[in-house]
């Protein structure tokens, strides 16, 4: 295992760069701590991948360097950073069987017969494998051949981090679940580094202790799944965490009141907290009250700091009622419980001060965790 330090890194897929625009990661520097499990998530086209290449040693990036447990390895190759890594598409010997597939970086390393055999099993009985480890891998489903390709990864002990690269995109929706609980239960087993590329944030949210946020390859945030749900730090990971995604409103704060008027429409006030006022004053750039759909609570009689708002589409999920409103001519979404029912028309809507994030130019001013 390893702790894994990204010192000011930076890399361009063109031969000279010349402005920020040229790079597909910007200025990276972090550290990935021994035995934790991490999720790498961001858009198609962040630099995800590129990201996980470099730690890797695929990618040799244009400036800064990759350390391990604080020894310089950026000149060197994913073999000699002893690191196992599991791409979208899995990677096998369709003439082996299943048990010889798992067992062959054991053997290429020259891990003793009995060892071989004990870690094969017990990746083979966490994976669900255990009756296939005697059939061709040729055989074998689109799903099989993916668990068989994480299991080729997940039977080394020894490496200094296992890389994911989107692992699950070909695998069964209802397999997912038990897959990711499965590399959870052997992170637990073998505190592993595990790293795990992905766009959807179910699975990131569902595996990892920590989150990587990337959006336009730069690290946005750092955090818990908790963290970045109440507190995102950017305004991208509140709009991208949570389905839907935060609300967000251009405003201007006057004494302890941030106004969203537009387009000519005049809207009551929404109260904010004297804290968060006085944040709110010192703002110099753009100014957005953002708010979680959940969090908005719906009246439909006036009610003490509400502000008038028009519905214009609920949209049933089953387990709740996303409802679009139209507030100042601009729109936002409240998501209500199932059962809950939803006034017509004209309503008042709530916005619990605890719960308001302010953004200046984008980034959290009021972080209070």
């Amino acid at each position: 295992m390893a702790n894994i330090e990204l010192n000011e890194i930076a890399h361009s897929y063109l031969s000279k760069p010349e402005d920020e625009a040229d790079y597909a990661l910007k200025r990276i520097h972090t550290v990935w701590e021994d035995g934790g499990a991490y999720a790498l998530l961001g858009p198609s086209g962040c630099g995800k991948t590129t990201l996980l290449n470099v730690i890797s040693g695929l990618l040799t990036p244009s400036q800064g360097r990759v350390l391990y447990n604080g020894k310089d390895v950026t000149a060197l190759s994913p073999e000699k950073r002893n690191i196992a890594q599991v791409f979208q598409f899995p990677v096998l010997y369709d003439t082996m069987t299943v048990s010889d597939n798992l067992a062959f970086p054991l053997r290429n390393r020259g891990v003793p017969k009995n060892d071989i055999t004990r870690r094969v099993d017990e990746v083979a009985e966490i994976l669900d494998l255990t009756s296939f480890l005697k059939k061709k891998a040729a055989g074998l489903t689109a799903d099989a051949k993916q668990k068989v390709s994480l299991g080729r990864g997940l039977v080394r002990s020894d490496v200094a981090a296992i890389l994911f690269d989107e692992p699950l995109t070909v695998i069964d929706p209802h397999l997912k679940w038990r897959l990711r609980r499965s590399l959870k239960q052997i992170h637990e087993q073998l505190k592993l580094t595990l790293i795990y590329v992905t766009h959807d944030q179910m699975e990131a949210l569902t595996f990892a202790e920590k989150v990587v946020v990337m959006y336009d390859g730069d690290i946005v945030q750092i955090g818990t799944p908790q963290e970045l749900f109440e507190y995102p730090e950017h305004r991208f990971v509140g709009y991208f965490i949570g389905s839907p995604g935060m609300n967000f409103l251009e405003c201007a704060v006057d004494g302890d009141m941030a106004r969203v008027d537009a387009m000519g429409i005049k809207a009551d006030g929404i109260k904010l907290d004297s804290p968060t006022a006085a944040l709110a004053r010192q703002a110099t750039g753009k100014l957005e009250l953002g708010i979680r759909p959940m969090y908005l609570q719906l009246s439909a009689e006036p009610v003490k700091h509400g502000v008038e708002a028009q519905i214009k589409l609920v949209e049933d999920q089953g387990s709740c009622k996303i409802v679009s409103l139209s507030l100042a001519g601009k729109t936002v979404r409240a998501r209500l419980p199932e059962g809950k029912p939803v006034p017509g028309g004209k309503v008042w809507l709530v916005f619990p001060q605890q719960k308001i994030r302010l953004f200046d130019d984008g980034r959290l001013i009021n972080k209070t965790y």
